[in-house]
């Protein structure tokens, strides 16, 4: 703990137990395959489009989540299943029911170890109907506060009305929603070498998604919805002027949302991940230190192994403002106070 706040990390991702038990008793139900090692023992799972997620302890075992906090001084993480198994794909009472195990097995992790742990849902998105059911139960059975979304369903964007009773029912029970960019299907052809997919691909589709909610009216409808964005909000605080700018000198931008993108900037959160001290100091000064929080997207390796210490190599930051962004600003959203 630094101060008197506790450092929350709001990026920490699980594949748990009972979900990769259900994979690897049914794969073909899940649209995954599995690869082993020479032991037989699961290794990896690959989806059909071709995408692979290693399954480090640290994904399943709450033990492992803890003993990676310690390791970069996180006091709590509030724990999202990793994108690969969005589950976007499959049929509604399938994806139901894996949203089910995943959300339970979240539970589980967070029961073990309760004041290090917080939960983050996630949902059916392909089916209104059975993403509210599924969140209201969330709330009432497991107090989750947050809610882990794909930047794009299917290929579609949040914007979109079919999305909005979700955002809606979110909003109405305070949970705040963490916005999280995927690989589905193929990827657009010149980032399919180098690892551009995700170098790129993320935090792209982070602002595209941004830059719908802002122009669609979403954010206009729904004032009480929270966002936070991952990876430092991809390219939305680093290219609010161009957006700005648009919304003034061309009438496209204005027919849905009379409000400039720069006013609606700080209708979402940031984590804190850029991998550069220059780029965080200026996303802290351009959003503000009270909407940026901590994320380490652990375990991966596009993670952050220090995040304590990327936020003091940036000049110039109080120790309120230090305060805020290390566990203030995530406690507010989900709900919680300190003594």
């Amino acid at each position: 703990m630094r101060g008197n706040t506790p450092v929350v990390d709001v990026h920490s991702h699980v594949l748990p137990r009972n979900l990769l038990d259900a994979i690897t008793a049914c794969p073909g139900d899940h649209g995954v395959e599995l690869i082993r090692a020479a032991d037989g023992s699961v290794q990896r799972f690959r989806r059909s489009d071709g995408h692979a997620t290693p399954i480090p302890a640290e994904f399943h075992d709450a033990d492992a989540k803890v003993a990676g906090m310690d390791r970069k001084g996180i006091d709590i993480s509030v724990l999202s299943v990793t994108p690969f198994v969005f589950f976007y794909w499959l049929e509604v009472e399938q994806a139901l029911a894996a949203a089910k195990i995943t959300n339970d097995g979240i539970a589980q992790m967070v029961a073990k170890h309760p004041s290090r742990l917080r939960g983050m849902a996630t949902l059916p998105m392909q089916d209104a109907d059975a993403a509210i059911c599924e969140l209201e139960r969330v709330v009432r059975e497991h107090g989750f506060r947050a809610l882990e979304v794909g930047c794009t369903v299917q290929n579609l964007q949040l914007s979109e009305p079919r999305f909005r009773p979700i955002l809606r029912r979110a909003a109405e029970l305070k949970v705040t929603l963490f916005a999280h960019p995927h690989f589905v299907g193929g990827v657009r052809d010149q980032l399919e070498c180098w690892y551009l997919a995700n170098l790129i691909g993320h935090p792209l589709d982070t602002v595209l998604m941004a830059s719908h909610l802002m122009f669609s009216g979403t954010l206009d409808e729904l004032p009480d919805l929270n966002i936070i964005l991952a990876h430092g909000g991809g390219y939305l605080p680093y290219q609010i002027g161009r957006l700005a700018h648009g919304h003034e000198c061309r009438t496209e931008t204005k027919a849905q949302s009379k409000t400039s993108p720069l006013a609606l900037l700080r209708r979402f959160w940031c984590d804190a991940l850029t991998h550069d001290a220059q780029a965080l100091q200026y996303l802290i000064s351009r959003v503000g230190a009270d909407r940026v929080v901590v994320g380490t997207d652990a375990p991966y390796d596009m993670g952050e192994e220090d995040p304590l210490g990327m936020l003091d190599r940036v000049p110039g930051l109080s120790a309120a403002e230090r305060e805020l962004i290390h566990g203030r600003n995530a406690l507010a959203l989900l709900g919680e106070t300190l003594p």
